[in-house]
């Protein structure tokens, strides 16, 4: 008896690998984390192309009662899928952290990440730094770790992907547009001039998917453009090769 990890990639039930939909059809129990992502498909697509009944799995369920999962996993072979990658949120180590704690085996099958599929908009992997995430702001809650983090990627040259928040429950995914909103207002307290609204972005949406929509100008210029549906992310570029510039040209 095993508990598979299991990453759907980014997009559609298609998007999970030959290896993972094997591994699915032999679990007795399948749960999907509900909470870190979204595929812009409901679950009954899942459950008829894996022919298996698919058990949501919400943050609290994960983090709060991760044992009731991985006592199933004890008696038998259980599927947990992950949208993206396995390990795309930390959330997803701790988990695999405990199942080790219990002595259950576990499988790991991996899938394509959004870590992975901004490759699409031609600037170099190996050159983004730290990757940060943007919060919905709340009444005393106005973080400026992201901002922060630009700054120390923009001193570094490093190219930075800001993720941006999502509240499952409420159906609420933070747009382009709304990220930058929160970057100028941190930008007018701090005045560092680190995202004014003339600073190069680039705004993507669905990544991974057969539509994708990528933007890249200035933020003025990209806070009068819809990018649709979600998911969304910004990126924040760092000092350019002009392979990269020419890659970015696509895009503006």
């Amino acid at each position: 008896m095993a508990l598979y990890m299991i990453g759907l990639g980014l997009f559609d039930e298609k998007d999970i690998t030959l290896r993972g939909l094997e591994a699915v059809k032999r679990c007795e129990i399948v749960f999907l984390e509900d909470y870190t992502s979204k595929l812009s498909v409901n679950v009954e697509n899942l459950e008829k192309l894996y022919g298996k009944k698919i058990l949501l799995a919400s943050r609290e369920i994960v983090e709060k009662h991760a044992g009731d999962i991985l006592d199933k996993a004890k008696e038998k072979d259980v599927a947990f899928l992950v949208v993206g990658d396995v390990f795309s949120a930390t959330t997803h180590v701790d988990f695999y952290l405990r199942a080790k704690e219990k002595d259950i085996p576990v499988h790991i099958i991996y899938n394509t990440s959004i870590v992975s599929a901004v490759g699409l908009v031609g600037l170099e992997l190996y050159k983004f730094g730290k990757t940060t995430s943007m919060p919905y702001f709340e009444k005393g809650f106005r973080p400026r770790t992201p901002y922060e983090v630009i700054g120390q990627n923009q001193k570094a040259g490093m190219h930075t992907l800001i993720l941006l928040d999502i509240k499952k429950d409420l159906e609420k995914y933070m747009t382009v547009n709304e990220g930058l909103h929160q970057f100028l207002d941190i930008e007018a307290d701090l005045k560092q001039d680190i995202v004014t609204k003339d600073t190069f972005v680039i705004g993507c949406a669905r990544l991974g998917s057969d539509a994708p929509e990528i933007r890249y100008g200035k933020v003025s210029e990209l806070l009068a453009h819809d990018f649709g549906k979600p998911l969304h992310c910004i990126i924040v570029p760092g000092k350019l090769h002009f392979m990269e510039e020419e890659m970015l040209k696509l895009w503006s």
